[in-house]
């Protein structure tokens, strides 16, 4: 197949599978965390505004807006606000725009500096059309980078997520990624896709617009913008699809076309179109399909300050125009339109169609095509469920923040989605059925393919009530949604239900449907009239106008649910008089009058009491394995979370003598570090942290020493016979790693399996670090110095003892004399020793230089001894010293540079610790392809390794489940990228490089830096990977080119630039 059928192949290939949606939003998500961990260098939204139906429900959401600041969506820096409609009048996303971009220049005005409110709005009052006001508005907002999401609506087809906001209903996907996290929620996701646009914009402010019903999956990092226009994300799609929806035509003249997207001018909109109008506006593609819109809208630049004047000019004017005239102004049909030369003739003829003509008509509209881009409507209940147990049920997390009781004691079945809920036994719970926020006690059954939402049925457990034919049970028959609100002015609470496919705006008349039945057998088996429901034959005579939904007592509501939905029977009419003299509310009605302020507080509550009896299951019965850090930080949002706290720290004094052997002592000691913390007690925090590191490094030693010979064990009274003159001389290369450091760290490997890919080099055709150890008769102690001509001599051996300071030049040195066993060896009782030390690498550089200086001194020590020097001991007593000297580290430096060549290196927890070093068989070709393709840089950037390697042990001791899975898969990739050498797919390697340089970033933040992210970018073109050594934060990176050619060119491109960096010359360093 020639290269352009693939290319159509490829482009073919639309909707994801699991692993490449869960690849996509990984991704995503690693980009949101970055933007809010390090937002100077991975740049956030200057604003996220979300559009709401009513002032209540804006008050809601910016309740949410908080939570996701709180959980680190966004920092600090991001404005976040939820803009309601004006009046909760229908002005359609057109207006709504426009008035959500108002009333957020209003918003940055009040919160800017006298000095900016002066500099940029000297007059702004939100409604000025004075010319000078208009120019500094939109030059206040020109750098502003703005996304928006409409979220208001009444959210009928879904009307269980009504009072949370269909943005916000539950959306478990990679849930699993962070077990003892909040439920991820739709609006998270959407954050995370969004956050990945950003850096679309560059420095150009502007605009990214979504809708928070649609979960858009692909990679917007792709995505390309224009300068000064507008644009809007498309994706092709089949006739069908497209006569129901929005379709765009493209340009076929003068755009960018690449293999993953395209960029051209739209030239004409088409709304719902048929067929032959697709044929007569040639909106139909070579492939017979035709471009969909897909509810993305972005404008940068021109077009966007444009905007802005429109919005901060006019905007309550028109909306006022609109109200009046009691019509609605469409984003994506009127708005839009203004853009599109072709269809101002048609939008002089709608509502404020010249107005939007003139304000905005001088900039154009770009089609961004993806062809890699799917998305997830979640407009339904029914699509809601088949989004979760479709093809991408992979992802979801099907238990997530719940208490369940055993399996013995309750029926739940595998594939149903529990989250955020508390379940006593006798429950049932039926196949791909949602039960979030909830709490459901006693015998309940709910059905398969139902849907529970905020429900607490806690009261009902053991009062006896009433229930219909004597039944202790209350029934939610399949395919039926139950969900309970709080009524504003302490009305009470009310539950709700209806069918999974029931379409609330749907009449009689229609064929509208209650709980999965006609209305009109509705009424004849409930033997009530349309009377009860409706006030009169001219108000529209659907579920969402119904009176249906009592507001009574817990058992008198449920009674009369079962009644109601057809799971139980009224022989005496006894429930139906009882519902008819009750007070009753529709959806409609729900709508106007739901507590938003008590939802919040319950769910806050309810959360809050979750994770507290999580957080004590877990002191009581092992902390194994939850993330307790995490559980106490929804706990604090509790009033009582310190009297918690206070319990939860009263386990300890015999917890450790209980889980001995389970449980590390480390692991431990950090938990009660965490609670002390939490608790306001600093100063016992601070001394039980120093406990932490001591533990490390306790654990440390005996994983290394027991079962085995320890290195200075028989050499306390060593007599090795005559006491000649020894001397040692040790070179070692340095080591790069391509993958899996992290994974070779205390105490990562005194607990899980760990593997590195690496190889030992040498730089500028020399081994760059040793060590020279000779024994001599001209003193009786310890004489060092090292390559920078610092010198120390230590008469009194016994004075050599840790901790060391960390200032201290020698400390290295002075822990493997200690490691070693040296200081007590019969030699030192007539002779003396001199130690010279080098390490020709710049500071900081990441190579492992410490490390394999260790092992240059240690093995040189051995020698000296003449005790067992081999490379796996020398390893294994490098470890010691490293936590000697207090800079922790793992196993893979000293073994890249102790072992020569290329090689995968597997460690086994255990005591003691099991290393296994494979050495990789290598073709010449290979190594000689290798060593032409990939540059060795310093980045002039001085990295110090122990400080991130604090932040990720102490994160790893916390059970962070999202570090821990980031780990596993640098492992995995190790072992997936020996395959590659051994097959000899260089480019294989690269994409390796690129995954563990995205998960190095999730570890810490600060691996990185503006300065390596500019190089990086700069190097992208001719690279297929890239990554820094180490733990990162600066010192050499690794460059794999795409080929040879594109390495000597990127060599040539790096002279040339202004990046003060230097590629040195290296060689892998074979075995001999």
């Amino acid at each position: 197949m020639d290269s352009s059928s693939g290319q159509q192949r490829r482009r073919r290939r639309r909707a994801h599978t699991a692993e490449e949606a869960a690849a996509t939003l990984r991704k995503a998500w690693c980009r949101l965390r970055l933007s809010a961990r390090d937002p100077a260098r991975v740049p956030p939204w200057d604003a996220v505004v979300l559009t709401a139906a009513s002032p209540e429900q804006a008050a809601l959401y910016n309740h949410q807006l908080e939570r996701a600041r709180s959980l680190g969506r966004f920092p600090a820096s991001t404005t976040a606000i939820a803009v309601p409609d004006p009046e909760g009048a229908r002005i359609g996303s057109g207006a709504a725009t426009l008035h959500a971009v108002a009333s957020l220049v209003r918003h940055l005005a009040a919160q800017a500096s006298k000095e900016d409110t002066a500099e940029f709005l000297p007059e702004s009052n939100g409604c000025s059309g004075d010319g000078s006001a208009l120019a500094a508005a939109a030059s206040f907002m020109a750098k502003k980078h703005v996304l928006l999401l409409h979220a208001g609506g009444d959210s009928k087809r879904v009307p269980w997520a009504n009072p949370m906001g269909k943005a916000f209903l539950p959306l478990p996907y990679l849930a699993g990624d962070n077990p003892d996290g909040p439920v991820p929620l739709l609006f998270d996701h959407i954050l995370a896709i969004s956050s990945s646009a950003r850096q679309a914009f560059n420095n150009q402010g502007g605009i990214f617009i979504m809708t928070g019903d649609v979960l858009p999956c692909f990679d917007a990092s792709n995505l390309v913008l224009p300068d000064d226009a507008a644009c809007i994300v498309t994706v092709p799609t089949t006739l069908d699809v497209a006569a129901n929806h929005g379709v765009v035509v493209a340009s076929k003249d003068g755009g960018i076309d690449q293999e993953s997207y395209s960029l051209y001018l739209v030239d004409n909109l088409l709304q719902k179109p048929t067929v032959s109008e697709l044929v007569e506006g040639h909106a139909i593609l070579d492939d017979g399909r035709a471009l969909l819109d897909t509810g993305i809208i972005a404008a940068r630049g021109k077009a966007w300050q444009d905007l802005v004047t429109l919005a901060h000019s006019s905007s309550q004017t028109m909306i006022k125009e609109l109200m009046t005239s009691n019509k609605e102004l469409s984003l994506y049909e009127d708005l839009v339109a203004a853009w599109v030369p072709a269809k101002h003739e048609w939008l002089r003829n709608r509502p404020l169609g010249k107005e939007l003509i003139d304000a905005l008509g001088k900039q154009r509209i770009f089609s961004f095509c993806s062809y890699d881009f799917s998305f997830l409507h979640f407009g339904t209940s029914a699509e809601v469920l088949d989004h979760l147990a479709g093809s991408y049920s992979g992802l979801v997390g099907r238990r997530h923040m719940c208490s369940l009781p055993e399996t013995t004691a309750c029926d739940i079945a595998a594939t149903a989605i529990i989250l955020s809920t508390k379940i006593s036994s006798g429950v049932s719970i039926g196949e791909d059925s949602l039960v979030y926020d909830s709490v459901l006690c006693g015998r309940i059954r709910i059905g398969s393919q139902s849907i529970v939402v905020g429900v607490n049925i806690s009261e009902f457990h053991g009062c006896s009530p009433q229930i219909i034919n004597g039944s202790t049970c209350f029934t939610l028959p399949d395919r039926h949604c139950l969900w309970e609100v709080p009524l504003v002015n302490s009305a009470g609470r009310v539950l709700v239900y209806c069918g999974l496919h029931d379409n609330p705006k749907v009449s009689i008349k229609r064929d509208g449907t209650f709980c999965g039945k006609p209305w009109i057998n509705v009424l004849e088996d409930l033997r009530i009239q349309d009377t009860d429901l409706w006030n009169s034959t001219s108000q529209d005579q659907c579920l969402w106008t119904a009176r249906l939904f009592p507001v009574m007592s817990l058992p008198e509501m449920l009674n009369v649910g079962m009644w109601l939905m057809g799971s139980a029977c009224d022989p005496d009419g006894k429930i139906a008089s009882l519902w008819r003299k009750s007070q009753r509310v529709s959806l409609e009605e729900l709508h106007r009058a739901i507590d938003y302020s008590q939802l919040c507080m319950d769910a806050r509550k309810h959360q809050s009491d979750l994770a507290a009896d999580i957080a004590k299951a877990c002191m009581n019965y092992g902390l194994l394995g939850r993330n307790l850090f995490q559980l106490c930080e929804e706990v604090l949002q509790k009033d009582s979370c310190l009297t918690l706290c206070e319990e939860l720290l009263s386990f300890f004094p015999s917890h450790g003598d209980q889980y001995s052997g389970v449980l590390p002592q480390s692991r431990e000691y950090q938990v009660k570090m965490d609670l002390l913390r939490a608790s306001g007690d600093l100063s016992t925090a601070c001394i039980v942290e120093e406990k932490v590191w001591a533990s490390i490094s306790s654990e440390t030693a005996s994983a290394i020493k027991y079962g085995s010979k320890e290195p200075s064990s028989g050499s306390m009274s060593s007599t090795h016979g005559n006491l000649h003159p020894r001397k040692a001389f040790v070179e070692l290369p340095v080591r790069v790693d391509f993958v899996g450091g992290w994974s070779d760290t205390p105490p990562w490997s005194l607990e899980r399996p760990g593997c590195v890919l690496n190889m030992a080099i040498s730089l500028e055709g020399s081994l760059p670090v040793g060590a020279m150890i000779e024994t001599t008769e001209d003193h009786l102690g310890v004489s060092i110095e090292d390559d920078a001509g610092r010198n120390l001599y230590i008469d009194d051996l016994a004075s050599i003892s840790s901790p060391f300071k960390e200032s201290d030049p020698f400390r290295l040195v002075k822990s493997a004399l200690i490691v070693t066993g040296i200081l007590g060896h019969k030699i030192l009782s007539k002779s003396g020793l001199n130690i010279w030390t080098w390490a020709n690498v710049p500071r900081g550089s990441g190579l492992g230089t410490s490390s394999i200086l260790a092992a240059a001194v240690v093995k040189g020590l051995f020698q000296v001894m003449e005790d067992d020097g081999s490379d796996d001991n020398v390893a294994r007593a490098v470890l010691v010293v490293e936590q000697i000297m207090g800079t922790g580290g793992g196993w893979q430096d000293q073994i890249g540079g102790l072992y020569p060549g290329i090689k995968c290196t597997q460690s086994f927890p255990g005591q003691p610790l099991r290393l296994q070093v494979v050495p990789l068989l290598a073709s010449p070709e290979l190594i000689q392809e290798l060593e032409q393709r990939l540059l060795v840089v310093f980045t002039g950037q001085v990295r110090l390794a122990h400080q991130v390697l604090q932040k990720v042990v102490t994160r790893y001791l916390r059970r962070d489940n999202i570090l821990i899975s980031s780990i596993k898969r640098l492992a995995e990739l190790a072992k997936i990228g020996r395959e590659a050498l051994m097959n000899g797919d260089i480019d294989e390697l690269g994409n390796i490089m690129l995954e563990a340089w995205r998960l190095h970033q999730e570890l810490d933040p600060f691996c990185s830096n503006k300065f390596v992210d500019e190089l990086f970018a700069f190097a992208d073109p001719y690279c297929c990977g890239y990554k820094l050594v180490g733990a990162g934060g600066g010192g050499f990176a690794l460059l794999l080119a795409k080929n040879p050619s594109c390495a000597k060119e990127l060599r040539q491109a790096l002279h040339e630039s202004t990046f003060d960096v230097k590629a040195y010359d290296w060689n892998i360093v074979m075995p001999r």
